[in-house]
């Protein structure tokens, strides 16, 4: 089940509209809109943390393990790191469409390339362009 197909059904299943789920966790009604229709997701933990508090669920229900190193990559490279993040884990599960490998090795073999992305990105540093650094590199 999709991020904004959970949403939804607990969103439901706690009885709120979408305007009530907003003003509880301090967003729009857009937002939460874009969560449910839009396949949007949170750019920050803090988010994440909120919506499992006011829909009554586990936050790991929500964040996948690849929502988090998309978080992440947004966290720390802006949107251009989230979008790329996007777009190697769309490729990478592409790679594997209708094949035969099993979970637990098709987990790990996410976590390893997910972890080539940050080396990657560290050593690439000094070819970022000044204008899409953030302050705390």
């Amino acid at each position: 089940m999709k991020f904004g197909e959970k949403v939804r059904e607990a969103r439901v299943r706690a009885g709120l509209s979408q305007e009530d789920l907003a003003k509880k966790i301090g967003v729009s009604l857009r937002t939460i809109t874009n969560y449910e229709v839009q396949e949007r997701y949170p750019k920050k933990r803090e988010v994440y943390s909120k919506l499992a508090e006011a829909l009554n669920v586990d936050i790991n229900y929500l964040m996948t393990e690849e929502d988090g190193f998309v978080t992440d990559a947004s966290a720390k490279y802006g949107s251009r790191g989230a979008k790329q993040a996007q777009e190697l884990l769309s490729e990478v599960s592409g790679l594997f469409a209708g094949g035969n490998l099993a979970d637990e090795d098709l987990d790990e073999m996410m976590k390893g390339i997910q972890e080539a992305y940050w080396i990657a990105k560290e050593k690439n540093k000094k070819y970022t362009p000044k204008k899409y650094r953030k302050d705390n590199e």
